[in-house]
């Protein structure tokens, strides 16, 4: 199973093989470390026997193209947003990004919880699974339902003037609605109603159904036949598309408290008020993710304050023509994106086959 590539930005700056190997390095340290890494450390960490002296003019050159900096005096460097930014795009290893290269026990876990879980919930499950597997938090925003392929439509008399309208997608997933519904309608004619509106609405999404009903209704203005044409304009409001709020779900919460970053109450209060504020993640995003693949952002590629020391590896889930909804993690810049890119990648494809299958 190949993944797709990160998007990338550009960098003008072209590295000598020591840059590369040293900016490599001190990233995937301090990966680990979560602490300015010295010249020492470094040294012992190249791929080729290099001498603290040399690592540290390194270092220095590095710190002129303003990839790497140091926190404090006498401390040791840690890459800068810049400098993280060129190690996604350019430095890490290809095939570390392939999504056959998630261990073969995560893999397992992920296709078999995916493959076990309910339509109703394996948003609600995915979510989980990113923040298990990426030790990060873990967001999925759910299929928007005007996306929804439907296999039928259910009508059920709740009262004199309302009406409960139960879209089944083709996974098996039920949503549920509420409409005005003529008094004099009783259950039986409900039930017939509700068969030609799943006849019209099987294999097609919520705003192909409308548009295919509006149709019907203008065929029909010059006909006699009462009950279809109550039907339709029934119909009509059943699958009205509105302005349904998303729906972002976030399994827990608790992964990000490990990481020394988010030891700061007000970096914690500050990051879930941007959660909070569910359509401005939401623009986030939809900027990231432009086109299909696994897209990482962060520093000031994210215009919300909250999320500004924050990273996001996001993708689509569905079809590349019409997407579902989009799914990731939030965490850190100081993520192992070798790891969570294809975790990402992987997670975004075993979903998309569970809904669309």
């Amino acid at each position: 199973m190949a993944a797709r590539q990160p998007k990338v930005g550009s960098d003008s700056h072209d590295l000598s093989a020591r840059q590369a190997s040293v900016l490599r390095a001190i990233v995937q340290a301090y990966v680990g470390e979560a602490a300015p890494i010295g010249s020492q450390t470094l040294a012992h960490l190249l791929p080729i026997p290099v001498s603290p002296a040399s690592v540290r003019t390194t270092l220095a050159e590095l710190a002129g193209m303003g990839l790497v900096e140091q926190p404090h005096t006498s401390s040791g460097r840690i890459p800068t947003e810049r400098g993280l930014r060129l190690f996604v795009d350019r430095l890490l290893d290809p095939k570390r990004l392939d999504a056959s290269n998630v261990a073969s026990y995560e893999m397992r876990n992920i296709t078999h919880s995916v493959d076990e879980a309910e339509p109703d919930t394996v948003v609600n499950v995915a979510s989980q699974l990113l923040s298990e597997c990426t030790h990060q938090l873990g967001f999925v925003v759910a299929p928007r339902l005007e996306r929804i392929v439907l296999s039928r439509i259910s009508l059920v008399r709740l009262s004199s003037e309302r009406v409960l309208v139960v879209l089944v997608s083709k996974n098996g997933g039920a949503h549920r609605r509420v409409i005005a519904g003529d008094s004099e309608w009783n259950q039986r004619e409900l039930d017939r109603t509700a068969v030609l509106l799943s006849e019209r609405a099987a294999g097609r999404t919520l705003v192909e159904v409308r548009a295919a009903l509006v149709e019907e209704a203008e065929r029909l203005r010059d006909r006699a036949d009462e009950l279809l044409t109550r039907a339709i304009d029934l119909g009509r409001r059943a699958v009205a598309v509105g302005d349904d709020e998303v729906d972002l779900v976030i399994a827990t919460r608790l992964a990000l408290l490990d990481q020394p970053e988010f030891r700061d109450p007000q970096r914690i209060r500050d990051l879930f008020a941007a959660l909070e504020t569910k359509q401005r993640l939401l623009e986030v995003l939809d900027r990231m993710l432009g086109s299909s693949g696994v897209c990482v952002a962060f520093g000031d590629e994210v215009d919300e304050p909250g999320l500004r020391r924050c990273a996001l590896v996001a993708s689509h889930y569905g079809g590349p023509e019409s997407p579902l909804g989009m799914l990731g993690v939030i965490g850190p810049v100081r993520m192992d994106y070798g790891r969570v890119i294809p975790l990402v990648d992987y997670l975004s494809q075993a979903i998309t086959g569970r809904l669309l299958a």
